[in-house]
């Protein structure tokens, strides 16, 4: 008897068994091979930000997303899309505000363009060259509020695009659950939301960090790239400029000496006014009260120079911050010999004003440099090496060093970490280890792990020595000094490439990965300062086992940074808001205990969750083979129907799909 009105578990009508019979006597594999894949439809999901999305990147079945942050942080997600077999025309994203305690909305939420940088050699052997996720065109930016061309966009057949998401937690928004709704429409009617799920715990970031930071900026980089010269004068140049050190204090990073070089010196009225705000925390930053946490002489190494600046930056309360640089990775930048008569100069003319070179305890002591140099900035490999004499740890080289007042120990990376311009990759460079690295073809998780060593290796400041270098030809070419993106963090943000009527500068992916490495700092060091020192280490040293074995697992800094978040309450007292009842555990989390995912799932960004389906069900009968087998009107079509979709299915690779077809339907359905 026919099974009328029954469904199978397809999902479709079933017909008699002898229809079933004479149907799977077709033979199903020739079924299979007469029949072209159905369509691929195109796709929206969430996507963690430690997940660089690649143009070959396959759809996602994910449309939730769980993070956590304090009061005055910043946390980004990203919402990815794939064009399927059409491709997406017109593609829009919004998010109006996420809604819990308070609202988060307005200049705290910002949504951007991920445009893509096309690599033609490896940064480091054996990564894949073409198209890598970097530039972030705003929808409205974050310094002139303009509107700005992020939108519409188009998503070509068979590839991938991604949209990222910025949220800065208000400092006055209350503990507790927030939620919010990404939607992404494009032409012919296509819509997709995704959802994300914000835990704020009862605790606030500072605006200014702990970790002082001196990233350089050369202005005729930037005169080049906006002006197409490098003769702006300061009236030109200055206002934009300015634009960039607002944009760095956003980041928490500071651009040490983003002001023009000549005349010097300047007239010091005129400096006040301009770059005064951004010292005294007075500047419209989106982190209120954000300080800048260096600031370089970049004038002439001549006596009466240095003291002029000195007694003026001591007169505005800024010397503390102040240094000057006296040689660069000595014996190769300058000689020892010059350093010390640079160090010697600022010395006697300069009292008061910190002296800082690039190098290592070995050659301080070698040159008896201990007592003309206040803070050493050694690089990352030498910190924590591989190499002799700087094989592992080397904390306790700086011991005496730092036992004299004041001195100080910062860190950096630089082309060491793949192999600068002489041809040759660093062979700690493997899958799953390498330095830390801000080359736009590495992974996020590379970009977020300078912090963490500096963490781990006792380091106070960071120093980067360039964040425009290749500025002028950024939306197409970074490779420098053999990798691609070393040097520069900022893309050129003229009119005619993002739109609006206002030059400003355009964040990078990396940028936004660096700020999350600062916050990681900050956490480490509140639990530290909350009084377990131990745990932030050890939280940090099961991470990142060596500096030269950074991994990347990006959900492995998601769930490092969420033990010093409960570790952090746990010793404060402070009250953890009750997570949210759905969704998956990514780039953040919640302030819960959380066990990373074994293997596999749709757990948080690194790891590679379980592809959908690519194919989908049409609404359209197919129709039925010769000799008229029917059920309750339909049935033997609707089988077919079934049995080709399980076949593109299958032929599409989901056979992880879990779907069941019965070979018998049970003893209530027979009498049914």
């Amino acid at each position: 008897m026919a099974a009328r009105g029954k469904r199978v578990a397809v999902g479709v009508v079933a017909p008699s068994m002898r229809c079933v019979n004479r149907l799977l006597g077709l033979g199903l594999a020739s079924v299979f091979l007469s029949v072209p894949a159905l369509a691929a439809a195109p796709a929206a999901w969430a996507e963690s930000a430690m997940v660089k999305v690649r143009s070959g990147a396959s759809a996602q079945a994910r449309s939730e997303l769980r993070l956590t942050a304090a009061r005055n942080e910043f946390v980004s997600f990203q919402v990815a899309l794939h064009g399927g077999d059409a491709g997406l025309r017109g593609v829009r994203a919004s998010l109006a505000s996420l809604d819990g305690p308070s609202r988060i909305a307005g200049t705290d939420v910002t949504l951007y363009r991920e445009a893509y940088v096309t690599t033609k050699q490896p940064s480091v052997k054996g990564e894949p060259v073409g198209a890598w996720p970097d530039g972030l065109v705003p929808d409205r930016d974050e310094i002139a509020g303009e509107a700005r061309k992020a939108f519409p966009f188009d998503v070509p057949a068979g590839e991938a695009r991604a949209v990222w998401v910025d949220v800065r937690v208000p400092e006055n928004a209350p503990a507790g659950d927030y939620v919010g709704e990404v939607t992404v429409t494009a032409d012919g009617g296509f819509t997709s939301r995704v959802t994300v799920r914000l835990a704020v715990v009862d605790a606030a970031l500072p605006s200014t960090p702990a970790l002082a930071s001196a990233f350089l900026l050369w202005p005729p980089h930037v005169c080049n790239a906006h002006f197409g010269r490098t003769d702006c004068t300061p009236a030109e140049l200055e206002p934009l400029l300015t634009r960039y050190q607002r944009m760095a204090l956003e980041h928490r990073i500071t651009l040490s000496g983003p002001f023009p070089r000549s005349p010097w010196a300047p007239d010091w009225a005129a400096f006040d006014a301009t770059w005064g705000p951004f010292l005294e925390g007075t500047a419209p930053t989106r982190l209120p009260g954000a300080k800048a946490t260096t600031l370089e002489y970049v004038g002439p190494l001549t006596a009466s120079a240095l003291a002029d600046f000195t007694a003026h930056v001591r007169a505005r309360g800024w010397l503390d911050r102040a240094y000057a640089q006296v040689g660069d990775e000595p014996p190769y930048g300058a000689s020892f010999e010059d350093v010390r008569a640079h160090a010697e100069l600022v010395r006697q003319s300069a009292p008061g004003l910190r002296t800082l070179l690039t190098t290592n305890s070995a050659e301080l002591a070698n040159h008896s440099l201990e007592d003309l140099v206040d803070v050493a900035v050694p690089l990352v490999n030498h910190l924590d090496g591989t190499e002799a004499p700087y094989v592992g740890d080397q904390r306790g080289t700086y011991a005496g060093f730092l036992a004299r007042p004041g001195r100080q120990v910062w860190a950096y990376q630089s082309c060491m970490s793949h192999g600068c311009a002489y041809g040759t990759n660093a062979p700690e460079n493997k899958p799953g280890a390498g330095w830390p690295s801000y080359m736009l073809d590495r992974s996020a998780a590379k970009a977020r792990a300078m912090e963490w060593v500096s963490f781990l290796e006792g380091a106070t400041g960071e120093l980067y020595y360039q964040t425009v270098g290749m500025l002028p030809t950024a939306w197409t070419d970074q490779y420098r000094f053999n990798g691609n993106g070393d040097g520069t963090l900022f893309y050129p943000g003229t009119v005619a490439a993002i739109g609006g009527s206002t030059a400003v500068p355009v964040a990078s992916i990396r940028l936004k990965l660096i700020r999350q490495g600062v916050q990681d700092y900050e956490w480490l060091t509140a639990v530290s300062r909350a009084g377990d020192p131990a745990f932030a280490r050890k939280v940090a040293r099961e991470l990142i086992p060596a500096a030269s074995r950074v991994p990347d697992d990006g959900a492995a800094f998601d769930a490092a940074r969420l033990r010093l978040i409960q570790r952090y309450q746990e010793l404060t007292g402070a009250s953890t808001p009750t997570p949210p009842a759905t969704g998956d555990a990514n780039s953040g989390g919640t302030p819960t205990p959380v066990t990373p995912p074994a293997t596999g799932g749709t757990a948080s960004g690194g790891s590679t969750p379980t592809p959908a389906p690519t194919g989908t069900v049409p609404s359209a009968a197919v129709d039925a083979p010769s000799g008229g087998c029917s059920a309750g009107g339909g049935g033997g079509t609707a089988m077919l129907a079934g049995l080709l979709v399980l076949g593109a299915w299958w032929s599409r690779g989901a056979r992880r799909a879990r779907v069941r077809v019965p070979v018998r339907m049970s003893p209530r359905r027979r009498r049914g």
